[in-house]
């Protein structure tokens, strides 16, 4: 057996190990990474390296919009923003049946755009949706059912801290403003794809609508909203028309929510405190997620595993269908147990490779990956949107997944969709001429 097998023999079976013993993502990646360079210490000092490569993967300018759109997602949670998109969301469809379930979808998918944080997105939606809801007649667990699914959007509708960190894993093969501009169809498609199934709840259930709201209420709503949907168009529209980067897009999304607050008069200098303290913790734990992901993206590319893999799904299984199929399932198996982060930073490597042999543009792949992680944080055991979304609810988690599941399945259908079909996910930055 060659030492390039056994490194990667090491490599796997120390990070399955370490994660099943209950072992952090973050220390099992780094220890996983560390033990098998040292398989190679002949070649290269293994501390030294794994602290080389962990230090250089988080030297790039483009990951600073992370701090500040964690930054900006606390301002808006405090802000009251996610209030006047509820109020909004629910002066346009709130008389619908079921009304205040597709009104928790929308505002969570404006929400989550805006804020670009899922978990944000459900503990502000649910938090002020879920009591109103089970009032009218709601189960419990069906409204965190579909504030837990919805909140997902908000990682493929722009700005996304996730589609900032694949970019950076890809090698530049994707822009950030491509990925930005190419979330807009699968976010939304997934958006009405839940709507859908909320459709044949609400008409099985017989569940109730809210009063029809009359047009000058309807346009106080859109007034009070109107500030918090401008920032949308701010950092989206400056980030593809060029007049600046993803980086500062983020800086001027933390002034704006600044002065939304305190034009709101949500916003106080006393929340500066807990905000900054609660964005500093988020980033520490992402970057050092980030940087141990990167050191073993490094090893990967040392030790030839994406070529290895390419040639071997390629080669033996000769159905692209299947191939892409393949690693559908095994992305979805990976979003269970594992955070989107370093899932992101340790299989865009790996699987980028075979998907663009088999001619799928890496924005298209960008998209691919991110849902089936979106569906993976939505599922236990390790499911972070799952267990943040009934801790808002305050339902025991045993109780949400039956009312999850047709809604997963409804995300998986999109997931399909946007895997055979390129051109939903690519139109649009064809359009604004950010890819041939």
């Amino acid at each position: 057996m060659s030492i390039e097998t056994i490194s990667i023999l090491v490599l796997f079976i120390s990070f399955i190990g370490l994660l099943a013993y209950g072992v952090p993502v973050a220390y099992s990646i780094g220890i996983s990474t560390t033990l098998t360079l040292l398989l190679n210490i002949v070649f290269m000092p293994a501390t030294t390296t794994a602290a080389q490569r962990m230090t250089t993967g988080i030297d790039n300018f483009a990951l600073l919009a992370i701090p500040f759109f964690i930054l900006a997602g606390e301002l808006m949670n405090r802000g009251g923003i996610a209030k006047r998109l509820i109020d909004f969301a629910k002066s346009l469809i709130g008389s619908l049946p079921g009304g205040l379930a597709y009104v928790n979808i929308i505002a969570a998918m404006l929400f989550g755009a805006i804020s670009g944080s899922a978990i944000a997105a459900a503990s502000a939606i649910g938090s002020t949706l879920t009591d109103k809801m089970e009032k009218e007649g709601y189960p419990r667990e069906f409204s965190a059912s579909v504030n837990i699914s919805s909140s997902t959007t908000g990682l493929l509708i722009p700005p996304s801290n996730v589609l900032i960190v694949y970019a950076l894993a890809s090698g530049g093969t994707a822009s950030v403003a491509a990925l930005f501009i190419a979330g807009y169809a699968p976010g939304i498609l997934v958006g009405l794809a839940l709507m859908f199934m909320v459709f044949l709840y609400a008409k099985r259930k017989n569940l109730p609508r809210a009063p029809r709201v009359s047009f000058k209420q309807l346009l106080i709503d859109f007034k009070n909203a109107f500030l918090s949907l401008t920032l949308l168009v701010i950092v989206v529209g400056g980030i593809v028309a060029g007049i600046f980067t993803a980086t500062e897009a983020a800086a001027i999304a933390v002034v704006y929510a600044v002065l939304l607050g305190f034009l709101n008069r949500e916003l106080k200098f006393t929340d500066f405190r807990p905000i900054l303290l609660q964005s500093a913790k988020t980033t520490a734990v992402v970057m050092f997620l980030i940087a141990t992901s990167m050191a073993m993206s490094w090893l990967f590319s040392f030790e030839g595993i994406p070529q290895m893999l390419t040639s071997l799904l390629v080669e033996s299984v000769n159905n692209p269908f299947l191939v892409l199929l393949l690693i559908n399932i095994t992305l979805l198996i990976v979003g269970t147990f594992m955070d989107m982060t370093p899932a992101v930073l340790i299989f865009t490597p790996i699987f980028l490779p075979v998907a663009m042999a088999l001619g799928m543009h890496p924005v298209q792949f960008g998209m691919v990956i991110v849902l089936n992680l979106c569906i993976g944080v939505c599922t236990p055991p390790v499911g972070t949107l799952l267990f943040v979304g009934s801790g808002v609810a305050k339902v025991p988690v045993t109780k949400v997944i039956a009312p999850l599941l047709p809604l997963l399945g409804a995300m998986v259908l999109i997931l399909l969709i946007i895997t055979y079909f390129g051109e939903i996910s690519l139109w649009l930055p064809r359009l604004f001429g950010l890819i041939e």
